[in-house]
């Protein structure tokens, strides 16, 4: 099935590149490869399951039009999909979602409905709506022909660099590791697949390492695209079965990849891409891979938290010279 989505995003989604760093090798003792999602259409990987899933659709269902729930990512990347399709898609958001998230979604011919204080109360009004319209939902991971669609970056990266013994992707939802640890394994039975999750945002952690609750209460990080309270039903036994490890990086782990990134790489990354950068940096050294591939995964960052997010990196720097 992911080969089937690789066939779509080849002629309807970016390529993005795989990078490499001097610096990142030499800190690691690794050859690092970086792909690099956060150039992706709409700034994120979430477009490469949203058209495939679009794709899909009936005639009839396509007349229908297409509903989903989103706080930036997922939104766009349904919206952009649904405009290139001729289909009309209406996206419900948090009544907090920032204006310029909000803008980008309707700018790609979306209708936006904004409603409720967090995802879980858009997501409940969208499914409210769904049932009246008979549109079809496009979940942001726990579907099939999604998680198909966000495994063409392990394709892609494969492609790109043969030689790769392991990759390391975020994990919110699920969809995308379940995804790419499917298409990996098919080409590379030996790949390591290695998921990384927020500490403050680790139901999927908890799960796999049978720790804590597997449906947290609250969720609060830099890493808004992997804030989510539970894994998929669907994304949850592929991770069983594919998936090595599950890893998770502090607050301040990540602040301070997104500076390196920024500083060292020019590139602009939200908290959830710059989370296997993080984990490598952090849980690197642990590790028996020689050649890693790094899944950057977005680069929606809200500009107005970037003050706060340099200095929760610096003060972790400074702390370790301590």
């Amino acid at each position: 099935m992911v080969l089937e989505a690789h066939r779509y995003v080849k002629e309807h989604v970016h390529r993005t590149p795989l990078t490499t760093s001097t610096t990142m090798n030499k800190m690691t003792g690794k050859q690092v490869y970086m792909k690099m999602e956060n150039q992706q259409k709409t700034g994120a990987f979430k477009l490469r399951g949203a058209g495939y899933k679009l794709s899909r659709l009936s005639e009839e269902e396509c007349k229908c039009g297409v509903i989903a729930a989103s706080a930036g990512n997922h939104a766009q990347g349904v919206a952009l999909a649904a405009e290139k399709q001729g289909i009309q898609a209406t996206i419900f958001m948090p009544e907090k979602t920032p204006k310029a998230k909000v803008l980008a979604t309707q700018n790609y011919g979306a209708k936006t409905v904004l409603v409720g204080e967090s995802y879980q109360e858009a997501f409940e009004a969208a499914c409210k709506e769904q049932a009246r319209t008979k549109a079809t939902f496009v979940h942001p991971f726990d579907d099939v022909d999604v998680m198909a669609g966000q495994g063409t970056v392990a394709l892609e990266m494969l492609e790109d660099a043969p030689l790769l013994d392991t990759l390391i992707v975020p994990i919110g939802g699920g969809g995308l590791i379940a995804g790419m640890a499917v298409a990996a394994k098919h080409i590379n039975p030996d790949i390591q697949i290695i998921g990384v999750q927020a500490r403050t945002a680790s139901a999927a952690y908890n799960h796999f390492h049978k720790k804590g609750p597997t449906t947290l209460s609250t969720v609060s990080t830099i890493a808004e695209g992997i804030a989510v309270k539970k894994t998929g039903t669907k994304t949850l036994p592929v991770i069983h079965e594919y998936v090595d490890d599950i890893v998770t990086v502090t607050e301040n782990d990540l602040a301070t990849a997104m500076m390196y990134m920024l500083e060292r790489k020019k590139s602009l990354v939200e908290g959830a891409g710059a989370a296997a950068l993080a984990a490598l940096l952090v849980h690197g050294a642990k590790l028996p891979s020689k050649h890693c591939g790094v899944v950057v995964s977005g680069g929606n960052v809200d500009l107005a938290k970037l003050p706060a997010i340099q200095t929760l990196a610096r003060n972790h720097f400074l702390s370790c010279l301590a």
